[in-house]
């Protein structure tokens, strides 16, 4: 198997499988397009710990952490098999280039299974799930996907759910696509040519550079798992972008994927 693409997914509301006005449908196209991993390696912005964790669990729980959402998305599960071995072998990587971490048997959070459900239907894919430092910087993170990128050359697909813009307080839950506020668009605009130009220190610098930055992430969680994946990504990557527009005014849903050229 060739070295698979390292991929960062805006996973937007839990609501997202159920919601027939979400991308849904978009999702699965991306899980059709990329190739089919023998693991996943899942960073969400929904599990964070002082430092990295790894979950060892066989048979990962569907976790429902949010409140207040229709019953039928509670009832939901996906059962995908875990990857416990491949758990302990990330926290060695981590290890050997001195990040401690340690192992835990945690489920599947929603912004886990949300996608996975999504992009991987049949629950096939065994997942494993690291957790985020969200007190700790970009470049921490950046450092956890380089100390792990020779996963991709076992099958094995890095993926950070978070969401290129995140701030509940912007979001207009009753806004169209086209309402978007247009800081949006200059945030992610910036992020995205930087991506293109492989320019990693402007980003590992966002905060300082980017504009609207803090606007657009108070807090850092649902950002932080795209340094991740561009950590783990080839030097030379190819960036691919799925647009897939920009819900309750603030929130744009992209997907990007790093792939070898």
């Amino acid at each position: 198997m060739s070295r698979l693409p390292s991929v960062f997914v805006s996973h937007g509301a839990p609501t997202l499988p159920i919601d027939p006005s979400m991308p849904s449908a978009e999702f699965t196209s991306l899980g059709n397009t990329l190739p089919r991993p023998r693991a996943i390696l899942m960073l969400s912005a929904h599990w964070g710990t002082a430092q990295p964790v790894a979950s060892t669990a066989e048979r990962p729980e569907t976790i429902h952490d949010f409140y207040g959402f229709p019953r039928a998305l509670y009832e939901i599960r996906y059962p995908s098999p875990g990857a416990p071995e491949l758990a302990k072998r990330a926290v060695a990587l981590l290890a050997a280039q001195g990040i401690p971490a340690a192992t835990a048997d945690h489920g599947l959070d929603h912004g886990a299974w949300v996608p996975m459900l999504l992009m991987y239907p049949d629950a096939g894919v065994p997942i494993a799930q690291l957790s985020i430092q969200p007190n700790l910087d970009a470049a921490h993170h950046f450092r956890i996907g380089r100390a792990l990128r020779d996963l991709r050359d076992d099958g094995v697909m890095i993926v950070g759910s978070g969401q290129i813009t995140h701030n509940l307080r912007m979001a207009d839950f009753g806004a169209r696509p086209e309402d978007a506020d247009p800081r949006v668009s200059e945030f992610t605009d910036w992020f995205e040519s930087r991506m293109a130009e492989r320019d990693i220190g402007a980003l590992l610098d966002y905060r300082a550079r980017a504009p609207h930055a803090a606007l657009m992430h108070p807090t850092d969680e649902h950002l932080l798992p795209v340094f991740s994946a561009l950590g783990a990504a080839s030097d030379e990557y190819r960036l691919g972008i799925q647009s897939l527009g920009t819900f309750q005014r603030a929130l744009a849903m992209t997907n990007y994927i790093f792939t070898d050229d």
